[in-house]
């Protein structure tokens, strides 16, 4: 009996102890979430810098970036999962402080082994933190307007968090140092754990059974098939480990599978992909990011390499792009209801193939206001646009008891996206590039325009899916 008893008086207790007070808990929650988001990006413009303090080699230094995003990516699913069944408050709290830790312990690094060390690490936190980032904002604000102002300024928060990224990374490492740029993730987590620890209400826990074998196939099998990928963007489709890693993931994804169908308490429930416009949003939030990482990832280097601008310059290129986005996230809580998911996602996939496709016309002397400026400000209002109707079409008619699993589905679906999209465009750079000819800054240009048109009809898909949403999806606003 006591056994019964015990959850319901410890929730109580959290309640009593806790003060809700929602405009706290939504800034708390939403500085987590680009923290998270940051973190991706930040470190592009200071990996120069990074690889000559700490002796990178051209290749290992990819590294830098891929073992935060190959870990966060892979565990997501989990973290999710675990926070439904330990706690989704626990979880948060936990891991922003290991994210933090790691942080610190990643700005002092020594050596690249170092570094790569706190990069995993940080990963693992993002992984615990984020699912119930998402999961701890839908079961705290309930009411509808508010919900989907909040859902709005997430999504807003997390595309706009990738050019920030950049704009902040150029100002810490052109004014202090490469350090800065994971020293500043340290007073901010302290404040969010602080703050999370005293505001925000610990949901009711599920009572079950966390599915491990689930977890160990699904975990270990997304973690093969991006290292895959990344592997194969540094040695080739041919390389022995990067086909062992690809087909053993495949074999782990669908041993994964047979799995869910089968236990009665799965960790990702099947359930969730049997709505068509749930599953037409996960699919746009894995095939989004996938096209539109190639823009912060190649126009870096482009601006620095070919243009010669320095970091602070490239960082700051990115501005008028995030502030759109930042706009647009105040402005989705009024047009969803007005126009519903299904237009505003519509609008928004065809900007991004305009976007990618103008950059398809990259020259070594295109400018930056004639010829990047207009693909940026395409790519932001796509981005504003596309991904927010995703969010309310996925959260907004979830049972609580699936919003921890829910919410890491999607945060899986657009960081694996990103990270196995941008490991494809970078194998099409580097086999566009092997057979260009002429000057260096031709030869670089040719492979960055290769991977644009990957990326366009990567956006093409987005496209295509957002035309196949019922139009009981507008309902959903």
């Amino acid at each position: 009996m006591s056994e019964t008893t015990l959850p319901a008086s410890g929730t109580a207790v959290a309640a009593t102890a806790a003060r809700p007070r929602p405009g706290v808990v939504l800034a708390t929650l939403l500085t987590c979430q680009l923290m998270i988001v940051l973190d991706i990006t930040v470190m592009n413009v200071a990996l120069p810098r990074i690889q000559a303090d700490l002796g990178f080699t051209a290749a290992s230094l990819s590294w830098v970036m891929s073992s935060y995003t190959l870990v966060f990516g892979g565990l997501l699913l989990l973290g999710g999962r675990a926070g439904d069944l330990f706690g989704r408050k626990r979880m948060f709290v936990g891991g922003v402080l290991l994210f933090t830790v790691a942080s610190l312990a990643g700005g002092l690094a020594g050596s690249a082994e170092w570094l790569i060390v706190a990069r995993i690490a940080q990963g693992l936190g993002a992984a615990a933190a984020g699912p119930s980032t998402l999961a701890l904002l839908t079961t705290t604000i309930t009411e509808a307007r508010a919900r989907l102002r909040a859902l709005a300024l997430f999504s807003g928060m997390s595309s706009a968090g990738f050019a920030v990224g950049l704009i902040l990374g150029g100002l810490l490492t052109e004014w202090l140092s490469w350090r800065a740029v994971l020293f500043i993730n340290v007073p901010f987590g302290l404040v969010v754990a602080a703050l999370a620890a005293r505001f925000v209400v610990e949901p009711p826990r599920q009572r079950a059974r966390l599915d491990l074998p689930g977890a160990v196939t699904g975990t270990v099998g997304v973690a093969a098939l991006v290292y895959g990928f990344i592997r194969a963007a540094e040695a080739g489709w041919s390389d022995t480990l990067t086909l062992v890693s690809l087909i053993a993931g495949l074999v782990l994804l669908g041993a994964f599978l047979a799995v869910e169908v089968r236990t009665a308490e799965p960790l990702l429930p099947l359930r969730l992909f049997a709505d068509r416009n749930r599953a037409a949003a996960y699919a746009n939030f894995f095939l989004g990011p996938m096209a539109g990482m190639s823009m912060f990832f190649f126009l870096t280097q482009y601006l620095q390499d070919v243009r010669g601008m320095n970091a602070l310059g490239t960082g700051f290129a990115f501005l008028p792009m995030a502030l759109l986005v930042f706009a647009l996230s105040r402005a989705i809580p009024r047009l969803l209801p007005r126009f519903g998911p299904k237009p505003v996602a519509i609008a928004g996939t065809l900007s991004m193939v305009a976007g990618v496709s103008w950059l398809t016309q990259l020259g070594t002397g295109t400018a930056y206001l004639t010829g990047l400026l207009g693909p940026m400000v395409l790519m932001g209002l796509g981005m504003g646009l596309a991904f927010s109707p995703l969010n309310v079409i996925i959260m907004g008619s979830v049972p609580a008891r699936d919003a921890g699993a829910a919410g890491g589905v999607l945060q899986t679906m657009q960081q694996t996206g990103a990270t196995l999209g941008l490991a494809i465009l970078v194998t099409i750079f580097g086999t566009a590039t092997r057979t260009a000819t002429g000057s260096p800054h031709d030869v670089l240009v040719t492979g960055m325009t290769a991977a644009f048109i990957g990326s366009v009809v990567i956006a093409c898909l987005t496209f295509v899916v957002a035309l196949t949403f019922r139009r009981d999806a507008d309902r959903a606003a």
